[in-house]
C-alpha cells in the first residue's frame, strides 16, 4: 500500500485546507526570506488575531481573579482555599502576560472598569446575589487585583 501523498494547494487555499501546513510553509519561506511568495492577507489576519487572543485572555484572567475577590468579600462565609488558589493562579498568569506583553499593561488599566463589570454581573449570578448586592465602581484598585498578598476584609 502506499502512502497517501500530498495534494498541491496554492498558499490561500492551502490556509483554507490545511492550516497547520500554511503555518509551516509560512514559517519557512520567511526562514528563508522569500517574502514574495508569503501569503500575506492571511498571514496579517493571523498576526491581528493574535493581538486580539492576548487581550481576550487577559480580559478572561482578570475578570476570574475579580469574580474570586468578589465572591471573597461578599460571601465571607463560605471562603474556600479552591477561591484562594484560583485568584493566585489567575494573578499569575496576568503578571506572566505583562511580563512577555509589558504593553499590555496600559490595554489592563483602559479595559478594568469594563472587566469588572462583566464580574460584577457573574458573581452575581455565580452567588445568587442580587447585582445590587455588588457596588458599581469596584472596590478593589487594579494594583490590588494583581497584588499576590491582597485578599478582601
Amino acid at each position: 500500500m502506499t502512502p497517501p501523498q500530498p495534494t498541491a494547494f496554492t498558499d490561500e487555499s492551502l490556509y483554507d485546507q490545511d492550516f497547520y501546513l500554511w503555518i509551516e510553509t509560512t514559517a519557512k519561506k520567511l526562514k528563508e526570506g522569500r517574502l514574495a511568495e508569503v501569503d500575506l492577507a492571511n498571514l496579517i489576519e493571523e498576526i491581528e488575531s493574535m493581538g486580539r487572543n492576548e487581550k481576550q485572555a487577559l480580559d478572561s484572567n482578570l475578570i476570574v481573579v475579580l469574580v474570586h475577590l468578589l465572591k471573597y468579600k461578599f460571601q465571607s462565609n463560605k471562603r474556600s482555599n479552591s477561591w484562594k488558589a484560583t485568584i493566585r493562579e489567575h494573578r499569575w498568569r496576568l503578571t506572566r502576560a505583562f511580563k512577555d506583553s509589558p504593553s499590555l499593561k496600559l490595554y489592563f488599566q483602559e479595559f478594568f472598569w469594563e472587566c469588572y463589570q462583566g464580574a460584577r454581573k457573574q458573581a452575581s449570578d455565580e452567588t445568587g446575589l442580587s447585582l445590587d448586592n455588588f457596588p458599581v465602581e469596584s472596590p478593589f484598585s487594579a494594583y490590588e487585583c494583581l497584588d499576590e498578598d491582597f485578599l478582601p476584609d
